[in-house]
């Protein structure tokens, strides 16, 4: 096992993967740019490094500098959390390089199911089902000739990154071009590389995730799925575990196409492989990604395991030591995603508690928000017997959570959760839309 970690990130997955270090009994290294010099992962770490000026790309984009802080301080393992660098296999590749090991799967693996074009072709080989769509494009006159055969709407879609980037919906012929031309600038400029493919659009759908885990001897196993719909602009709003529309029959399939998928990709680590879900029961393969989700925590309270601690026990070379018919779910998990609308001060905070209430999040008294980085500022996660009393849970946690000074999206998550469409689980993917 290892015995010093360093962090590859910042805020309230930082302080996650700190927490599960000390409690492994591991030490950890933070990295921190100039903007984060009074975090609360730089106070929480054993030691901590500032690696750049405030800028992402100057900081927790710089592998030259993470790299050197590792081999600085004698970290054996970099764990890079979400976002950043977590499913960048050029970054992956050189830890290896260096000595270093990597928590996640290899460079090989994140480079093959980063490409979405090829992990859709890979899974259409090994029998995973997909949506109906088309290989890389030329050009937007080649969009216009497929889209007229696939049949509108259409979705336009990036084979790189992530984070709903380079992602458009087009309702017919008249949008597509500009369309086409804005998803491409838009990818060019966010992965470097503007390559465009064309799926049918399925609606209405339901956005469903399968969280795996899979160790270097072949074992996979599924650890429940999580329904994502709510989303605004691509971006996950809310999740929670399990689905509402999620029959045992279904997710039992979910689970062997999930398990297909990874040993197709030769997965080893925590991976989710994402679904759509049509009302009538028809899924359709996605994407995987190769690192550990936002949000993980629900599935951590549904089925009693800690992903972090078994992401670092295989980057160690630890196997699984159950399996499939070991695991036990139970019961309903909800996450809310509080975000910030805007930058400030933390006047006043006050954190909900109780049995089975968790807010991961690395505020404190008087912080500041920057500008720089992503507005999530908490993730607040219930867990109760059933779904209905998980729902009061968080509702009665969201209306505790106080964060006074910065403006942030408690009163629309309320909103959602009194929506009669959210009650009663009949809702998809077009959700904040309507």
């Amino acid at each position: 096992m290892f015995s010093r970690i360093l962090i590859a990130n910042r805020g309230e997955i930082a302080i996650r993967i700190i927490r599960a270090c000390k409690e492994m009994g591991i030490d950890t290294v933070a990295v921190y740019s100039e903007a984060d010099a009074q975090s609360l992962h730089v106070a929480l770490a054993n030691q901590a490094i500032c690696i750049g000026k405030a800028a992402a790309d100057q900081s927790y984009l710089n592998q030259d500098n993470i790299i050197s802080a590792a081999l600085v301080t004698g970290a054996q393992a970099i764990h890079p959390g979400y976002g950043f660098l977590a499913e960048n296999p050029d970054f992956a590749a050189r830890c290896k390089k260096y000595g270093i090991v990597f928590i996640g799967p290899d460079a090989e693996i994140i480079a093959k199911m980063g490409d979405k074009d090829a992990a859709r072709r890979l899974m259409q080989a090994h029998g995973v089902p997909t949506v109906p769509g088309t290989g890389i494009l030329k050009d937007a006159a080649q969009a216009l000739e497929q889209a007229k055969k696939i049949g509108y709407p259409v979705m336009i879609k990036a084979r790189a990154g992530g984070g709903g980037k380079g992602i458009r919906i087009v309702e017919s012929e008249d949008g597509l071009e500009k369309a086409y031309l804005t998803a491409y600038r838009e990818a060019e400029s966010a992965f470097g590389d503007g390559s465009l493919y064309l799926e049918k659009f399925v609606a209405p759908a339901k956005h469903i995730e399968v969280q795996l885990l899979a160790d270097e001897t072949g074992t996979v196993v599924c650890l429940g799925e999580r329904e994502c719909s709510i989303q605004k602009n691509n971006q996950k709003l809310l999740e929670e575990s399990p689905s509402p529309a999620v029959t045992p029959k279904t997710r039992e399939a979910l689970f062997a196409a999930a398990a297909k998928a990874a040993k197709a990709a030769g997965y080893v680590n925590a991976g989710t492989v994402e679904f759509l879900l049509d009302p009538n029961g028809n899924f359709y393969f996605i994407e995987m990604n190769t690192r550990l989700q936002v949000e993980h925590p629900v599935t951590e309270y549904v089925s009693g395991i800690d992903l972090v601690k078994w992401q670092i026990r295989i980057a160690a070379g630890v196997r699984l030591d159950f399996t499939q018919s070991d695991l036990l779910l139970r019961g309903a998990s909800i996450e809310c995603r509080i975000n910030a609308q805007g930058v400030g001060t933390v006047r006043f905070l006050h954190v909900p508690s109780g049995p089975w209430v968790r807010f991961d999040t690395a505020l404190f008294q008087d912080c500041t928000i920057s500008p720089y980085y992503d507005s999530l500022i908490g993730k607040l996660i219930v867990f109760a017997s059933t779904r209905e009393e998980a729902i009061r849970k968080m509702q009665s946690a969201l209306c505790e959570l106080v964060i006074e000074g910065i403006p942030n999206n408690i009163e629309t998550q309320l909103d959602i959760l009194e929506d009669r469409r959210f009650r009663s689980g009949d809702y998809y993917t077009d959700f904040m839309k309507k």
